[in-house]
């Protein structure tokens, strides 16, 4: 794999690396099958999880409002001017030396020490002995999962003895490199799992304990297929093992490095960013670690804005709201800089971006960016400008709201969505943490696109898009503080996902299509109104006028 990415890059043109540097010169270098496996535990647990976050995040952040009361008092005085000197920072914008682009070598080392990392035993995915596995979806942090030479296994349920032979057996093949039979041995031991055969005692384990194991399983197979070179076969795998335990970083990572190899460069920059959040949360100390993760996360947006020919970015940091005066010069200092993306320009205003070279978890907040985007495609631009606007996320070219669309239409609208529009917003999100409007929103679109997959029988690619927004459903509860009304939502939209995979036919329409509809026919009353009113001011600017003409006419006679 990484040769592969290596041959790829010397192919580059001289002219495509100078294009790269430039928009690499916005990055401020200076600043630089779940159901089936598991039955309805995972619909079971979704309110507990959500608990478990809240409460997870709380505990983390009483030693930062510690530290934080403290940072307060010293530098209450300094506060004013560090906003206007931030915000003077765009009047008088250097163009900040471009970063060097960080080598693949650096890429593969770091999935060597935190990806292809040999874990032999399932005790890392565990709770610790002094927290209930019933209130919180607990990980050991990596320094300690990788010293464990003699664990403790007291405090650990007893797992099946079958299922410990089979994983026992894998493991030894893994460690030989006989990568297709372990595959195989753990394929087998996810079977066992989904027979029951996971705990010795089923009726004193808890679902989070057969979540832990069915979860090592998965990445123990995510991380097989790596290592055959198939990431297509590892994508599903990772994405169920986030679902099954979304609180452990490695996870995220191991999908970070899936996308990697399938060139999907701004997943791979949300996942790592997602994984380096994930090892804060978790109570996570070592500096090392995290600089890896945030290397990673570095060099995958890095490579997503290389690669990237429709639109360009431009990062500027903020502290306080920016004022439209200061978006327009933004905007300005952006098409001086990027004139070849000037058909149209977009400040996403909602937007508080955080990037790998200044994030710091512990601060209240990280320093936070807006983002300028320019795009060749002035269509294009206007749609996302949109979208970014929207409390209710739809894709769609219905010409009335109960007209759905031919096969053909379906097909275009297809291409349009997914070369066009869905790798522009997995950008967007590649440096932004939580959404704005609704916590489930993005996972909405990737649901509505999935559902137009399946309309047009594509069942692999629907079956990877539903897993993917599964795993982001998992983790939104300890990325950011949801309402009920939210938390319910999360619920239906899981809930319905997995009616979906498993290929339950009922007559309940899934949610994200219902979201889809109210939408739509939002759009129509709002056209309906829109054109309305045109009319009604054409008619009065008529009469007008036709009065004019009578008294002209009068004044004449």
């Amino acid at each position: 794999m990484g040769g592969q990415n290596e041959t790829s890059q010397q192919i580059n043109t001289s002219k495509e690396s100078n294009a790269a540097a430039s928009k690499l010169n916005d990055i401020p270098e200076a600043l630089q099958e779940v159901k089936n496996h598991l039955g309805d535990i995972e619909a079971e647990n979704t309110m507990e999880r959500i608990k478990m976050a809240e409460k997870k995040k709380r505990r983390q952040s009483n030693d930062v409002d510690r530290a934080s009361s403290k940072w307060k008092l010293e530098n209450e005085g300094k506060l004013a001017a560090k906003k206007e000197a931030t915000m003077l920072e765009i009047d008088n914008q250097l163009i900040p030396v471009p970063p060097s682009h960080i080598p693949l070598k650096s890429l593969i080392d770091v999935e060597i020490k935190l990806v292809y990392v040999d874990e032999e035993d399932i005790t890392y995915e565990f709770a610790k002995p002094v927290v209930s596995t019933s209130t919180q979806s607990a990980c050991h942090d990596s320094e300690k999962a990788d010293a464990l030479s003699a664990p403790n296994f007291s405090f650990l349920p007893q797992i099946d003895k079958w299922l410990q032979v089979t994983l026992k057996d894998a493991s030894t093949c893994y460690r030989q490199k006989k990568y297709a039979v372990a595959a195989g041995q753990f394929r087998t031991a996810l079977e066992l799992c989904s027979k029951g055969a996971a705990i010795g005692k089923p009726f004193d384990s808890s679902p989070h304990d057969i979540s832990s194991i069915a979860s090592f399983i998965e990445t123990k197979l995510a991380t097989c297929y790596l290592k055959m070179r198939k990431p297509d076969l590892a994508l599903n795998h990772s994405h169920r093992s986030i679902i099954l335990n979304p609180a452990y970083f490695r996870n995220h990572l191991r999908q970070a490095a899936v996308f990697r190899c399938l060139e999907r460069y701004s997943e791979a920059a949300r996942s790592a960013m997602i994984a380096d959040y994930m090892y804060w949360l978790s109570g996570g100390t070592e500096q090392h670690i995290s600089k890896l993760i945030k290397l990673y996360w570095q060099a995958m947006i890095e490579e997503a804005i290389t690669r990237e020919e429709s639109f360009s970015v431009m990062y500027t940091p903020f502290v306080t709201k920016a004022r439209a005066d200061k978006i327009d010069k933004m905007k300005d200092i952006f098409a001086k800089k990027h004139p070849d993306y000037v058909e149209h320009i977009y400040t996403d205003p909602h937007g508080l971006h955080i990037l790998p070279q200044t994030a710091d978890w512990s601060s209240l907040p990280p320093q936070q960016y807006l983002l300028t985007l320019g795009f060749r495609n002035k269509d294009v631009g206007k749609f996302l400008e949109k979208m970014s606007s929207r409390k209710l996320t739809i894709f769609s070219e219905y010409k009335a709201p109960f007209s759905p669309l031919t096969k053909e239409e379906s097909r275009r609208h297809l291409e349009t969505i997914g070369k066009k529009i869905m790798p522009i917003m997995d950008f967007i999100r590649s440096t932004k943490l939580t959404d704005n409007f609704c916590a489930c929103s993005h996972v909405i679109e990737k649901l509505q696109y999935a559902s137009l997959l399946g309309y047009l029988q594509q069942v692999t690619e629907e079956s990877q898009v539903i897993n993917q927004a599964m795993a982001e459903l998992a983790s939104i509860p300890y990325l950011q503080d949801i309402s009920q009304q939210d938390a319910e939502l999360l619920q239906s939209l899981m809930a319905d996902a997995m009616d979906t995979l498993e290929g339950r036919r009922s007559d309940k329409e899934r949610v994200w299509n219902k979201i889809q509809k109210v939408g739509i026919i939002e759009d129509f009353l709002y056209q309906t109104e829109d054109s309305f009113l045109k009319n009604k001011k054409l008619r009065i600017a008529r009469r007008q006028k036709m009065k004019m003409k009578k008294l002209q006419s009068a004044q004449q006679h």
